[in-house]
């Protein structure tokens, strides 16, 4: 089921026209929640970034969509599957420019979409593949740009879609993505937070990063811990190699540390304090 502009539909009948403007030009936004059972996680961050976003993109926001109505459209649109109520679940929140005109829109009018998919583990753990190790590489085909719209969750991510297709034929788990002067900006599917020492060191979204809902509770955990120093700058690819620890981070999967990058290999031991922090949390909230 597909809540389609607050009606909900089976996914055979939650049809788009081709002239959509999300599918002909990208001109759409999404969000990408977690939902623990009845708690949708981050709900006040995810809200405000899309506010916030959709303000950039000169998107006529609606005066229904508030905080509290799109909740209740998540959560219907949970309900219709007929879940166990403590079933975790990933929404993909979807808000597009709703007209059929060409470069330029007739309105500035809006329409959504709320699709979801179940989640296994009701907390966040850390995702390292114990056995196999979990290897990156940069990206170099394609660079980010260091401007606004890189930092937006927009339906503009061919750089994201062949990042993945490359690590997929050379059997990496992941790639970190640089920016037009060559820093380390992010990985294919959430940011980069490197660990030296005790100190923990994160791409600032001036250099192009995605402005990440999970990266923020990260942060402000960090800001609040003595046994940290937090530090928001740019990363150089030279500093990979003399890390202690990368990890990603992504609101659906919380934290996955890296094991090797080239011939460096990396411990995970701020990365499970994190996780455990984290956990605690939410569970607090």
């Amino acid at each position: 089921m597909i809540n389609f502009n607050g009606e909900i539909v089976s996914n055979a009948n939650a049809k788009l026209s081709v002239f959509n403007r999300g599918f002909a030009y990208g001109d759409a936004l999404f969000e990408t929640i977690r939902v623990n059972g009845s708690k949708v996680l981050f709900w006040e961050d995810h809200y405000f970034r899309l506010m916030a976003s959709m303000r950039i993109l000169r998107m006529r926001i609606p005066m229904d969509f508030t905080l509290e109505y799109l909740e209740k459209q998540i959560k219907d649109t949970i309900a219709s599957h007929g879940l166990p109520s403590a079933q975790c679940v990933r929404v993909k929140l979807s808000v597009y420019r709703d007209s059929d005109g060409l470069y330029t829109p007739n309105s500035n009018g809006v329409g959504f979409f709320i699709a979801i998919k179940k989640i296994d583990n009701p907390f966040y753990v850390n995702n390292n593949f114990k056995e196999e190790g979990y290897r990156i590489e940069l990206f170099k085909d394609h660079y980010l740009a260091k401007d606004l719209l890189s930092t937006l969750k927009t339906n503009n991510r061919s750089l994201n879609v062949l990042a993945g297709i490359f690590a997929k034929e050379n059997e990496f788990h992941n790639l970190l993505l640089l920016n037009t002067d060559k820093k380390v900006v992010e990985a294919i599917n959430g940011n980069i937070f490197l660990v030296k020492g005790n100190t923990i060191k994160t791409t600032p979204i001036k250099d192009g990063c995605i402005k990440g809902v999970f990266r923020k509770q990260i942060i402000d955990l960090l800001k609040k811990n003595e046994d940290f120093v937090f530090v928001e700058d740019s990363i150089s690819t030279f500093e990979l190699q003399k890390a202690d620890e990368l990890f990603v981070t992504n609101v659906i999967t919380g934290i996955t540390s890296i094991s090797n990058y080239r011939k460096k290999s990396y411990g995970n031991t701020v990365a499970n304090k994190l996780v455990q922090l984290i956990n605690v949390k939410i569970r607090l909230s």
